[in-house]
């Protein structure tokens, strides 16, 4: 059987200290399977290391490779986080274009591609993730590859008119059609990329989502990633059995909790999720000083402008809530901007009675799933979740919200603190069966059976 070859910006070795962040490393590593090749970014930077350095885990092979400072800010600073990301959560406000960090970054996915190759079989299937490496398969094509790549955003995919707006936005369509297999988390995701293939290439694709490209044909599917429900469930089980929780409960007072968790970003609506929270309390004032709200936002990209005037905005909020609303013995909102680990997340997420997941924009989010795999079955809590994110699509029994309208938002929360429980059992019940469904080995399999020739 042929070798799995997976290639994504940042590669985490399993035994390095800190702990995985993001929903990508941590589904694909439940995922992988003895044999599987994983290659990317160490995380270093200034070194100017060229050749791949090769690490053995668990029957996995990791192979990382350095960047200099200058294609850190040109390839990752500048055009994938300055760039690419606005642009593909629908924020052209934010799109800054340079054109010697678009050249950075095509010269970082050739450099990938270049230090690839020479560990690749004849027959090796590469599957490469994320907007960081949209490029990496047509260097590869270049240098000679003839396998079977295949590539998956993680991340929204947006209609011609806004893809347009990006100068170089045809040219990575174009790299797109490289690879033998392009897949996205949602149809509506699938649907955006396939009308940009037909309205900025004049390509236009078979009933069945597929398309001929410069003689390759090209493959497209909707494949939602998921999370291992049973692992996380029993974790948070025990989780809640531990201190940590025990503190949360102790500082609680019997009151109920709200949470959310999120990497600081503006795709995760942070600013108007604490609208929202400020919303429920003036307008439903019965709730206070009987619920808290802890929202966990894990720093990210600090040197990032965006991020930086975020991470002060929030704070700003916060203050003026928590200064409108407390009492000697209650703050409504509890804020770190510090990372939590999995674990204790997962107790965090199993006392919780309302879950907040209110992206502006998301390719999927596995907060909602896990939220949902952590809860008790016997009191569960309640899912609020956006409409806006790719889990949506699936967690029909959440409490659906437009995350841009802070009094929808106050009322689904309202909703949740007073919905009886056999309602709470039965909706969470329905999104049981769907998130134990939905696992990381089902992700990989899908798509790797329409990779394979």
């Amino acid at each position: 059987m042929s070798r799995l070859v997976i290639v994504s910006n940042r590669v985490q070795i399993p035994t390095e200290k800190a702990p995985r962040a993001g929903g990508l490393a941590v589904a694909l590593g439940a995922g992988l399977k003895p044999g599987t090749l994983w290659f990317g970014w160490s995380g270093k930077r200034g070194t100017g290391g060229r050749s791949p350095s090769l690490h053995e885990a668990q029957g996995v092979t990791y192979a990382t490779v350095d960047m200099t400072d200058k294609e850190y800010h040109e390839f990752y600073v500048g055009f994938s986080n300055g760039a690419l990301w606005p642009l593909f959560h629908y924020r052209l406000d934010f799109l800054d274009f340079f054109r010697h960090e678009y050249e950075g970054y095509r010269g970082v996915n050739a450099y990938f591609a270049g230090a690839l190759l020479p560990l690749l079989n004849d027959d090796d299937l590469v599957w490469v993730h994320d907007y960081q490496l949209i490029p990496a398969g047509l260097e590869m094509r270049k240098l000679g590859s003839r396998h079977r790549i295949g590539f998956f955003l993680h991340i929204p995919f947006v209609p011609p008119e806004l893809l347009d707006a990006l100068p170089c936005g045809a040219e990575l369509l174009k790299s797109l059609c490289a690879y033998d297999v392009v897949g996205f988390h949602t149809e509506d995701h699938r649907h955006a990329f396939l009308a940009c293939v037909s309205g900025l290439l004049g390509v236009v694709p078979d009933e069945d989502g597929s398309f001929v490209y410069e003689d390759r044909r090209v493959r497209t599917l909707s494949d939602p990633i998921g999370i291992d429900a049973e692992e996380f469930a029993a974790t948070a089980a025990r989780s809640a059995r531990g201190a940590e929780v025990r503190r949360i409960r102790e500082s609680l007072f019997s009151r109920a909790l709200a949470i959310g968790a999120d990497r600081l970003d503006y795709s995760k609506g942070l600013p108007n999720r604490f609208r929202a929270f400020d919303q429920l309390l003036h307008r439903f004032p019965e709730h206070r000083g009987k619920i808290s709200m802890l929202q966990v936002a894990a720093r990210s990209r600090e040197d990032v402008d965006r991020y930086q005037q975020l991470r002060r905005t929030l704070d700003r909020l916060v203050g003026d809530i928590n200064g409108r609303y407390s009492e000697f013995d209650w703050i409504p909102i509890r804020y770190m901007t510090r990372a939590l680990s999995r674990k204790s997340l997962a107790g965090f997420y199993r006392v919780a009675r309302v879950g907040l997941v209110t992206p502006l924009r998301d390719g999927m989010n596995l907060v909602a799933k896990e939220y949902v795999a952590a809860q008790s079955s016997a009191d569960p809590g309640v899912l609020i979740l956006s409409r806006f994110a790719g889990a949506a699509d699936q967690l029909r029994e959440a409490l659906i919200v437009n995350p841009f309208d802070a009094d929808e938002v106050a009322e689904a929360i309202n909703q949740a603190l007073t919905m009886e429980l056999p309602e709470r059992k039965e909706r969470w019940q329905a999104l049981r069966e769907t998130v134990w469904a939905g696992t990381p080995a089902l992700f990989t399999d899908t798509f790797l059976d329409v990779l394979r020739p």
